[in-house]
């Protein structure tokens, strides 16, 4: 980003000129360079910031149920609240921003927003101050976008140019208006960008009271954005090449800075842009243990030295000690499904002729857990094998065998394939005879799943509830595992398979016992005995967390109806289902405005061929370009260029679930770019006089054609699509056919 290169002329001639002209020296010539008046900056920016809200705030009570991924987010707010504990894969910033909200209201944290369509109104949830608080979130985007333009030296019309494409995209308008994290994502890279530039804009007064406030203001940008979602890092990755790229600038010697100086510019970016923001980053996961101090649903990703800092709630009140022939349900900890058996036997031969042992399934169960507890064919009885009594205790690293109350078999595992996965084994129980002829098939460690590495053989008392287990076969030395990627057919209840996986140490092959069925009031497990909460240092649990958000981001990997790949993204050719109403016909489809998305992509290319049909002549000594012009093609929207790329092409290097929303901050550059790169082409950037307009000013009227065509087509567009934006509103099924673009599959269309 370049720092103003405009001087002023010879006092004599700048003080005869109005405000909105500009003296430029180039070539030792006197060039009138002619300016917007402020009034029409204030103007433009009243105008896209009240569209903005408009489109946001619009019937933002509608619907009053929970959508999409509100049900993560709504609820973890909820925990918030309550202080209970929970785990996440994105950082506590934005999450703790949405419980703010509803401590201001008075809200308790009751609701846990468990099911997309729940109703907030029969629950007495207050979402409307959730939403109003994000909403304003993604209405101050557009100003802030506004005053980028500014402070980078563009016209009004490119501001409100740049401005418009966001306020009128259907994506950014949809995740402003639900109980999301993106509106903070969002937000938290606009400022990022607009307080860098503002701080571009003191770098002839370095170290002076705005270059430092400006300097600080970008770190804690910056900090807002990596604590809000991991993906943060592609700003970090913007700004740090600007960084970069300046000091560069600042080490040669012609600058006439001296070795001590140049560490001073050094050691103050440092300090605001990488210290400051990680102080402020671990403030708030302090703020989010301090918070989440009882225990809850996240316990058992944590080990058991964390879960002893938490208090005691209704989740470890029913942790119980388990012992052998207890009758127990077993729930897999990625899934929320229960072990489960049925007197049906897997087909003999499977639809691709596989063969099969034709004995009876084992599947994973969907259900809640008072529903298996009371399932007679989700129970399992604990049976030891090396002479327990009954009564005595089960530890981790003990060879079992589960018993299927329902049918009275025993469970067992063999080398043959599974239904589904035919690179692992068949689960099936077995009864009769059969069980003591296959004894050693029968037979299974029970290895301690704690996170972190050489647990795994770790002796540990088994508890309902908290201890993470992995089923591990003895004889064939493959794990109980089961997935929802997958279901199996009609005979198989489409429900999941259990098989046995070869990959013994994966996190997905963890199961915990969740109750005990025959829990009697005289035993003595029946009484709940307070335990003793014990303290681990900050940094030590933070270590903890971090690495297992690590780990379970890059384990995304499973596939999801509506996930995407990067190449569909800048041409807005998917998009997400977000919520419909069956009863009548009504839906939220979550897509970009295709018309301002491929405007974005069109000029990006057309950008390329500017550079390098300007760096192929300049060889020539053939020069397209002022300096100025080549300047402001090559740095300023260079920056743009390049924050466009490092948010957007990282991702084809991920192998987690990827979607279109994770494209809104590059979508948000770009709009930037856009703005400056249309009035960059209608401006004269020759030495010469061309067609009545003069060097370094702009064509007016081929200008504010081209920046209306773009804004009216992306604004008519938004009208178009406006009824599955706000899904208030039902069409015919030809209406709704006619908004299935591209790999756009739509609710209702018959």
């Amino acid at each position: 980003m370049s720092s103003t290169l405009k001087k002023r002329g010879k006092k004599g001639v700048s003080d005869t000129l109005p405000p909105e002209v500009e003296i430029l020296h180039e070539q030792e010539k006197s060039v009138v360079v002619h300016k917007d008046p402020e009034s029409y900056y204030w103007l433009g920016l009243i105008a896209v910031t009240a569209v903005a809200a408009f489109l946001r705030f619009r019937i933002l009570d509608f619907p009053n149920k929970v959508v999409f991924d509100e049900v993560h987010f709504g609820k973890f707010a909820s925990y918030y609240l309550e202080g209970t504990y929970f785990f996440d894969l994105h950082p506590p910033f934005a999450k703790l921003l949405i419980a703010f909200a509803g401590w201001l209201v008075g809200y308790n944290g009751a609701f846990k927003f468990d099911n997309i369509g729940d109703s907030y109104i029969e629950n007495n949830v207050p979402y409307m101050a959730f939403r109003i608080f994000l909403a304003v979130q993604g209405t101050a985007v557009v100003p802030i976008m506004f005053l980028t333009m500014k402070t980078l030296k563009f016209s009004a019309l490119a501001c409100v140019l740049s401005a418009s494409i966001v306020a009128f995209d259907n994506a950014q308008v949809i995740d402003s208006r639900l109980i999301l994290l993106d509106a903070t994502l969002i937000l938290s890279v606009a400022l990022t960008i607009f307080t860098y530039a503002k701080f571009s804009t003191y770098r002839q007064q370095p170290f002076s009271k705005w270059w430092w406030t400006w300097l600080l203001s970008t770190g804690l940008s910056l900090s807002c954005v990596i604590s809000t979602k991991y993906v943060g890092v592609f700003t970090y990755f913007t700004i740090g090449l600007a960084v970069v790229h300046e000091l560069w600038i600042l080490l040669d010697i012609k600058k006439g800075l001296s070795l001590e100086q140049f560490a001073q510019h050094f050691f103050a970016r440092f300090f605001a842009l990488i210290l400051m923001p990680f102080a402020i980053y671990l403030y708030w996961f302090y703020l989010h243990f301090s918070i989440l101090s009882k225990s809850g649903p996240g316990d058992s990703f944590m080990s058991s030295d964390f879960q002893e800092t938490l208090e005691d709630l209704e989740h470890t009140i029913q942790s119980k000690n388990v012992n052998y022939y207890d009758i127990v349900t077993i729930e897999h900890k990625d899934t929320q499904s229960f072990l489960y058996s049925h007197d049906a036997v897997w087909p003999l031969r499977y639809e691709d002729g596989r063969i099969s042992s034709n004995l009876q399934q084992v599947l994973s169960y969907k259900e809640d857990s008072e529903t298996a507890s009371n399932d007679i064919n989700s129970q399992w009885e604990i049976l030891p094998t090396n002479g327990e009594g009954k009564g005595q205790a089960v530890y981790t690293n003990d060879v079992v065998r589960l018993r299927h109350v329902g049918t009275g078999g025993i469970l067992l595992t063999h080398d043959v394939a599974s239904p589904l996965k035919s690179t692992n084994e068949e689960f099936i129980v077995v009864h009769g005879d059969v069980p003591e002829e296959r004894y050693q098939e029968t037979l299974f460690r029970l290895r301690f799943a704690e996170n972190g590495g050489g647990n795994e053989k770790k002796r540990k008392l088994v508890k309902t509830k908290s201890v993470g287990l992995r089923f591990v076969h003895v004889d064939t030395v493959v794990a109980m595992w089961t997935h929802d990627d997958e279901l199996l057919p009609d005979w198989g209840l489409e429900q999941q398979e259990v098989s046995g996986s070869k990959k013994v140490q994966e996190k997905d092959n963890t199961w915990i016992i969740d109750s005990i069925v025959n829990l009697l009031e005289d035993d003595a497990r029946a009484q709940f005995i307070p335990k003793i909460v014990t303290h681990i240092p900050f940094l030590k649990k933070w270590w903890e967390l971090q690495g297992l958000m690590f780990l379970h981001n890059n384990q995304l990997s499973s596939e999801h109806p509506f996930a995407s790949q990067p190449d569909s993204w800048p041409l807005a050719m998917v998009g997400v289902s977000f919520w419909n109403d069956n009863d009548e016909r009504k839906q939220i489809f979550f897509i970009g405005n295709i018309v301002g998305f491929w405007f974005e992509v069109g000029f990006l290319c057309i950008y390329v061929g500017y550079v390098l049909a300007d760096l192929v002549t300049s060889r020539r000594d053939y020069h397209l370009l002022t300096n100025k012009g080549r300047s402001r093609l090559q740095t300023t929207l260079g920056f743009l260029f390049a924050g466009w790329a490092l948010h957007y092409f990282p991702f084809f290097l991920m192998n987690r679930q990827k979607f279109l929303h994770h494209y809104l901050p590059a979508h948000l550059i770009a709009a930037l770019f856009t703005g400056g790169f249309v009035e960059f082409m209608c401006t004269n950037h020759s030495h010469h006089v061309k067609r009545g307009i003069h060097p370094y000013n702009i064509n007016k009227r081929k200008f504010v054609f081209a920046s209306a065509c773009i804004i009216g087509a992306t604004a008519y567009f938004f009208w178009y699509t406006m009824v599955i934006t706000y899904g208030n509103f039902t069409l015919a099924p030809e209406e709704i056919k006619k908004r299935e673009w591209f790999d756009i599959v739509l609710h209702y269309t018959k």
